[in-house]
């Protein structure tokens, strides 16, 4: 336990500690409070002093600042004097360099950007002067100075690209269409068409940049013009060496050999001559090298043509190599337009590009269209005429432009529709030529005039010209198969044909049907004009299986089966009725060898009457008379297919031989006559024999 007195004097201890500490504290307390009290003193003093000293700096420092905005506008006072002192010096001062003009193109001392940047201070005088003193002399000096300076740019702007502006030689553009050179339109210039230098690129789009920025948009028209004159020479320089090459277009193209083209240069001397021979040599292999090209793009076997001594010279007829010809110039004027497109970049404002471009292509293009129309016309007059042979290229120039018809309206994107449109007008032109062909060939299969008949009642020339131009139609299946798209009459056949998911080769097979129906037709009227039955029938069934043995070799009659699946079985149906109608002729012979009952019952008497002996005469020498005329006749039918002139042979031997060798051997040993000779000609050996010469000239 705690003793209460030394607990109290502990407290007490405690009580004076802190008591003590209490005194230090209020100790501290006064002397904070005392230089609490000096620094409120020290910082009235200085807030005073302050205040006193802003009184006096601040009227010091706003004269200040008015003195430096006055020397500010000073400074700019000066400086906009020196400005307008020196636009009313800027022509005198850039005279000497407008004078000159901007000649680096053929002085070699690049002047052109001392020019612009004379004829940029020049434009800002202009501008300062309109805008501020526009009563000034120095305006007209300036604008003086302006328009010949504009005039000296237009003028380098067309000196330059006059200069370096150069056709493209036939032997690029062969080159290029030879090899299937393709250039899309993001990369439109070929690498072979670099028409322009790069240093000559940049000086004409430096020239157009400040001519269309100062409003002067007249070179773009030049530009246009000089564009538009090479272009067309190339296409045209193209063409010509075309008509050297192929000697013209009646000729077919083979390369020139070697001593010709001495023989036309043997007046060109010296290196000269040797380096144009080898240009037109090399031109030539080319074109030889492009018409490849095109012979696997058209489908025509390009090898070598038939010579030109051969040909009817007309000049309506449009043959391969004019075809190839066209075909070559349209692909070439092609790569030619995208190449201008590209050229264009930089030079022409992207605004402009398509009226520019318009331009440009207009002369050429018109030429190529002219030159369809008139490979259209010229076909039209064959048809006419009705050598449907010529009308053939047509399908090929049709088919390849419709390929090419994509990469136009590319080129031609943006262009004003009558310009886009003029490529659709050589389509249009050749749709409507080659569909006029097409029927008209029907028109001239019903109406042919040809009356003469073969004597030998074989294939029709007829026949066999209509299925060689229904062969040639293969081909062009997707081609023609567009054309007949458009009428309706082919289309609504179409649709209830089994095989329209094949769209093109069904309708080319509905017009091939639509063909043979009326050959069909025009054959058995022609027939009618032969006299002799047998002959008839002969005929009809040589042009039958003619027809049929054609269609099978060439892959007709699979077009054909697309809309008729039985048009096989129609046809020999037809040559089966050809031929019981040619066993019928065969009546008046067998009439002589039927066995009648009342000739068996006098032969049962065992003696033969007289009039019994005159019957079996008359048999026997109706029999001879008429199976050698039949025999004469039939020598000279014609049955060019080898298959069914045996079929026809071996159906006479089984249909007359049995009957006669029945005949012969019940009547051969009677005693009707005393001259057996005279009317018993042929045993039935000699029977065969005499059937199996048949249809044989030379027997």
């Amino acid at each position: 336990m705690i003793d209460p007195t030394e607990q109290k004097m502990q407290v007490q201890r405690k009580l004076e500690q802190e008591l003590n500490n209490l005194n230090i504290l209020k100790d501290k307390v006064n002397k904070s409070n005392q230089i609490t009290t000096g620094m409120v003193n020290i910082l009235s003093s200085f807030e005073d002093r302050l205040a006193k000293l802003e009184a006096t700096i601040l009227p010091v420092y706003n004269e200040t600042r008015n003195l430096q905005r006055l020397q500010e506008n000073i400074d700019y006072t000066m400086v906009a004097l020196d400005s307008v002192i020196g636009y009313y010096s800027v022509s005198q001062e850039v005279e000497d360099v407008i004078r000159d003009g901007p000649r680096s193109a053929n002085e070699g001392d690049f002047k052109l950007e001392p020019f612009l940047a004379a004829m940029n201070r020049l434009q800002v005088a202009k501008d300062y002067f309109q805008k501020n003193n526009p009563q000034s002399v120095e305006l007209d000096n300036v604008i003086s100075l302006l328009t010949a300076g504009g005039d000296a740019l237009n003028r380098e702007f067309t000196d330059i690209l006059h200069k370096h502006s150069k056709h493209v030689s036939p032997i690029v553009l062969l080159d290029m269409v030879g090899t299937g050179e393709d250039a899309s339109l993001e990369d439109m210039a070929p690498p072979s068409l670099n028409q322009l230098p790069d240093e000559v690129t940049t000086e004409l789009i430096r020239i157009a940049d400040w001519l269309f920025v100062n409003n002067k948009d007249e070179f773009m028209f030049v530009y246009a013009q000089i564009r538009a004159k090479i272009l067309f020479k190339s296409l045209h320089t193209l063409k010509e060496q075309q008509r050297s090459s192929s000697g013209g277009s009646l000729q077919s193209y083979s390369p020139l050999p070697r001593h010709k083209l001495q023989n036309r240069l043997a007046d060109t001397p010296g290196k000269k001559g040797a380096r144009k021979l080898q240009a037109l040599e090399k031109a030539s292999k080319m074109f030889h090298k492009a018409s490849q090209t095109l012979g696997q793009s058209t489908g025509l076997s390009l090898g070598p043509r038939r010579s030109g001594v051969n040909l009817e010279v007309r000049e309506d007829v449009v043959d391969e190599q004019e075809m190839e010809n066209y075909l070559v110039c349209v692909m070439a004027l092609q790569k030619l337009l995208l190449s201008e497109r590209a050229l264009m970049t930089g030079i022409i404002p992207l605004a402009h590009h398509p009226k520019v471009f318009e331009v440009i292509m207009q002369e050429s293009m018109d030429m190529v269209v002219q030159d369809g129309e008139n490979i259209a016309t010229r076909a039209k007059r064959c048809i006419s005429r009705k050598d449907f042979g010529a009308v053939l290229v047509v399908y090929p120039i049709l088919k390849n432009l419709l390929n090419m018809r994509p990469e136009f309206e590319k080129t031609f994107e943006g262009c004003d529709l009558n310009v886009r449109s003029k490529f659709t007008t050589i389509l249009n032109t050749l749709h409507a030529t080659g569909a006029k062909a097409l029927e008209e060939f029907i028109e001239n299969v019903h109406g042919d005039s040809s009356s003469q008949l073969p004597s030998d009642g074989t294939v029709h020339e007829l026949t066999s010209n209509v299925l060689m131009f229904l062969e040639q139609l293969t081909d062009y299946t997707e081609t023609i198969g567009g054309i007949l798209a458009q009428d309706p009459a082919y289309m609504h056949t179409l649709a209830a044909a089994p095989g329209r998911q094949e769209k093109n080769r069904t309708l080319l097979g509905i017009y091939i049907k639509k063909v043979l129906a009326q050959l069909n037709h025009t054959l058995v009227s022609k027939s009618e004009a032969y006299t002799d039955l047998g002959l008839r029938a002969i005929f009809r069934l040589n042009n039958n299986q003619y027809v049929l043995s054609s269609l099978q070799r060439s892959g007709l009659l699979d077009l054909v089966k697309n809309s008729v699946p039985d048009f096989e079985n129609n046809y020999h149906e037809m040559i089966s009725d050809n031929k019981t109608a040619y066993a019928n002729n065969w009546s008046r012979v067998l009439n002589h060898i039927n066995i009648g009952e009342e000739v068996l019952a006098v032969q049962m008497g065992g003696k033969m009457r007289d009039k019994d002996r005159n019957t079996v005469k008359e048999k026997f020498a109706g029999f001879n008379k008429d199976i050698e005329e039949m025999s004469k006749q039939q020598r000279g039918y014609s049955i060019p297919d080898d298959d069914v002139r045996q079929a026809l042979i071996v159906d006479n031997i089984e249909m007359i031989l049995p009957k006669y060798k029945m005949f012969y051997n019940k009547y051969s040993h009677l005693p009707f006559t005393k001259n057996k000779e005279k009317y018993i000609k042929y045993t039935p050996q000699q029977v065969q024999d005499m059937l199996e010469r048949f249809f044989d000239l030379a027997a």
